[in-house]
C-alpha cells in the first residue's frame, strides 16, 4: 500500500516542482500557472502551499494567498490539484485539511475558493466532506481558459466558503432531497443526461438541483450538451442565489449518474 506524505513548500525547488505539477494536471498549453516568484513571495507573507508525495514524487498539492474579506483575514484557496492516479485516494481531502488547520493556527475563520457548479466529484468534496456553503455564482470569472479540461465553455464558478470554526449552518446536510421542490430534472438524452421541466418561479423553503456526473467528458465528447447545461445552470444559479437562496449540501448518486444540491432560503437556516 502506498503510503502518501504531506509537508509545507518554502524551497525554490518545491515551487519549480509545483509549477511542473500545474502543467501536468491542467495539461499542455495551459496558460494560467501560478509561476515559482508569485509562490514565492505569497508564502513568505502568510500564504498556504502544501505538497502531497508518493515516495519522493510530488502527486499533490494546495495552494492559497492571504485575502481580505469584510475587513477581516481570511485565505483564498487558488488551487488545489491532484494527478489523476491519486484522485480518488483521499489526498484532496487531506490537503484541504491540512490547510485549514494553518489556517487555524494563523487564528482565521474562513477560506474561500472557486470551483465549477457543474463538477460533480469537486461538489461531493466541498459540500459532503468539507461542509461548505455557498451564496455566490460568478459567471465567466476567469474568461477563455487554454486548459483542456475546460474545453471553450465558460468558466463560471461558485465561490464556496468555508468557516473553519463553525458547523454547517443547521442540519441540511441531513434533509432528504425528496422533502425540497425540484427546480429541474434529468433525463437520459442519447448517451448524455439532460435538464428539463426548469422553474425559475419557486419561493418553496428549500429547493434541489440536479446536475449529471462526468461533465469533464462531456465537455471534450458532446460541448454542445455541456454548453446547454452552462446555460440552463448559470440561469438557475444566479435566479435563486439573487433572491437569497443560498446553497447548502449536495447529494450524489453514482447509480443514476448525476448529482443533486440543495438550496435553502436565508429565513431557514
Amino acid at each position: 500500500m502506498t503510503t502518501i506524505t504531506y509537508r509545507d513548500l518554502a524551497t525554490l525547488d518545491d515551487f519549480a516542482a509545483v509549477v511542473d505539477l500545474e502543467r501536468r494536471i491542467w495539461g499542455p498549453g495551459y496558460d494560467d500557472v501560478v509561476p515559482a516568484p508569485i509562490l514565492a513571495i505569497s508564502v513568505h507573507r502568510g500564504g498556504i502551499l502544501i505538497g502531497a508525495y508518493d515516495a519522493d514524487r510530488m502527486v499533490g498539492f494546495v495552494y492559497s494567498l492571504p485575502g481580505i474579506k469584510h475587513g477581516k483575514p481570511t485565505q483564498w484557496s487558488h488551487m488545489l490539484g491532484v494527478v489523476d492516479e491519486f484522485r480518488q485516494a483521499g489526498v484532496g481531502y487531506q490537503l484541504k485539511l491540512l490547510q485549514r488547520g494553518r489556517a487555524l493556527a494563523m487564528g482565521l475563520d474562513l477560506i474561500e475558493w472557486t470551483y465549477d457548479p457543474l463538477q460533480a466529484a469537486n461538489a461531493h468534496l466541498n459540500f459532503t466532506k468539507l461542509g461548505v456553503v455557498v451564496e455566490e455564482y460568478l459567471e465567466n470569472v476567469y474568461g477563455e481558459s487554454a486548459s483542456p479540461l475546460h474545453q471553450g465553455n465558460p468558466t463560471d464558478r461558485f465561490v464556496a466558503e468555508w468557516f473553519i470554526r463553525e458547523p454547517r449552518p443547521a442540519d441540511w446536510a441531513t434533509r432528504a432531497p425528496a422533502e425540497s421542490v425540484a427546480v429541474n430534472r434529468t433525463v437520459m438524452s442519447g448517451e448524455w443526461l439532460e435538464s428539463i421541466d426548469v422553474d425559475l418561479s419557486s419561493t418553496a423553503p428549500s429547493l434541489v438541483v440536479e446536475i449529471p456526473m462526468g461533465f469533464t467528458d462531456m465537455l471534450a465528447r458532446a460541448p454542445d450538451r455541456a454548453m446547454a447545461w452552462r446555460v440552463c445552470t448559470r440561469a438557475i444559479f444566479t435566479t435563486y442565489l439573487d433572491r437569497g437562496y443560498r446553497v447548502v449540501a449536495f447529494f450524489l448518486n453514482k447509480a443514476a449518474r448525476k448529482g443533486t444540491y440543495l438550496l435553502a432560503a436565508k429565513s431557514e437556516i
